[in-house]
């Protein structure tokens, strides 16, 4: 074998020996959600459902060939992204217009939305840490 590590082979369509997204992928998915953020930030959409909302795209995954995006949305404060779901897929082409004319890429992936649920949950774990139960078996004196 050559002087790379066998970790550092790529697989059929861009996908690392370990199974992750390869190096490009995160790339390009790290340029649309940035470029999604700065859209959601200043765009106004048609969209009645959409008016005043303000939307935060906080991860985007990419599919090994690039054509479709997944990304991952969240509202600040608030925990009823799922409603605006349908809203956002209607307002999908628009977007991909945008990061069209943003990125400099052969094709530009199709968007699809999904309700980011990892601040919720963090939020819930973090209050089971603090019930009096689990305080209780974590203070225990261990003997």
């Amino acid at each position: 074998m050559s002087s790379r590590s066998r970790h550092d082979l790529k697989g059929p369509a861009g996908v690392t020996a370990q199974g992750g997204p390869s190096t490009r992928q995160l790339r390009v998915a790290e340029e649309v959600r940035r470029v999604l953020a700065e859209l959601f930030a200043r765009t106004e959409f048609r969209d009645p459902e959409l008016l005043d909302v303000r939307i935060t795209v906080t991860e985007v995954r990419i599919s090994p060939d690039f054509r479709h995006a997944t990304a991952f949305v969240t509202r600040l404060g608030r925990s009823d992204v799922e409603v605006l779901l349908p809203a956002l897929k209607r307002v999908a082409p628009f977007l991909r217009t945008g990061l069209s004319k943003s990125l400099n890429l052969r094709t530009v992936p199709e968007i699809h939305f999904q309700p980011d649920t990892a601040l919720d949950n963090a939020m819930e774990l973090d209050e089971i840490m603090r019930s009096p139960e689990v305080r209780r078996d974590l203070e225990k004196d261990p003997e």
